[in-house]
């Protein structure tokens, strides 16, 4: 809940543990230091992928990375029981997490863009996609009033960018230390499970859309609907003052 009426709370929604810190960690980590809030939503904990761990072996590993990488940001983290590879898209998981959005009270959320080379990136797109409508739905009954978010945007993530394009250039050279320890909590990140380097890529990305955005290190989103814009923080997330 809000304990400011400037306060306000970024929700990234992940497909997999680790997707929601590679694509928007130096996000949330800029606008926590700023006295926002932040949740992180896992819509699976990403297990099957271990060439030598079963998943129930490393969805262990991957719910203590979670906690610790939320630790780091200064967010609070939700966990849903979906299975890795298996994201279903139906109204069960829209309510569930159109009920979350109530709950949470999000001011913008942070998602998938749909234009992704993994199904569940695809699923989980269009899982925000509905339950955003739903939650803001007056004549929608559930146990918790309508919540409106003032925006959805779609953080850079290798695997999403079919139809992407950057629109909001944001200025996170103050955390990017700090986002790279969010990165090195998980180990896939580190290397060592997959052969696609994810730390390297993402620094140097930072780097890249530093040098387009102007800053030392930025990171950039897709805000439909908007113009290219250079931003010291996000709209509605500027620094509060209590």
């Amino acid at each position: 809940m809000q304990t400011h009426p400037g306060v306000g709370k970024l929700m990234v929604i992940g497909a997999h543990a680790g997707d929601a810190e590679n694509m928007a960690a130096a996000v949330v980590l800029k606008h926590t230091r700023a006295g926002h809030q932040a949740v992180v939503v896992h819509l699976t904990l990403g297990a099957a992928g271990h060439p030598t761990r079963s998943p129930e072996e490393y969805a262990l590993q991957r719910q203590q990375e979670v906690q610790e990488a939320a630790r780091l940001m200064g967010a609070s983290v939700i966990c849903l029981p979906y299975r890795d590879g298996e994201l279903p898209v139906n109204e069960e998981i829209k309510f569930e997490v159109c009920d979350l959005i109530r709950r949470e009270k999000p001011t913008l959320i942070l998602t998938h863009w749909k234009g992704s080379i993994h199904k569940d990136h695809i699923a989980a797109h269009a899982i925000v996609q509905d339950a955003v409508f739903y939650a803001a739905l007056p004549g929608l009954q559930r146990e918790l009033p309508p919540h409106r978010v003032q925006g959805i945007c779609y953080p850079e993530n290798w695997e999403d960018m079919e139809g992407w394009r950057a629109d909001i250039y944001l200025d996170v050279s103050d955390v990017w230390e700090d986002y790279l320890a969010v990165l090195d909590s998980h180990e896939l990140m580190r290397g060592g499970i997959s052969s696609f380097r994810y730390r390297d890529y993402y620094d140097a990305l930072g780097t890249v859309r530093g040098c387009l955005g102007g800053f030392r290190k930025a990171v950039a989103l897709m805000a439909p609907g908007s113009w290219v814009r250079r931003v010291a923080y996000l709209p509605g997330m500027e620094p509060v003052h209590i």
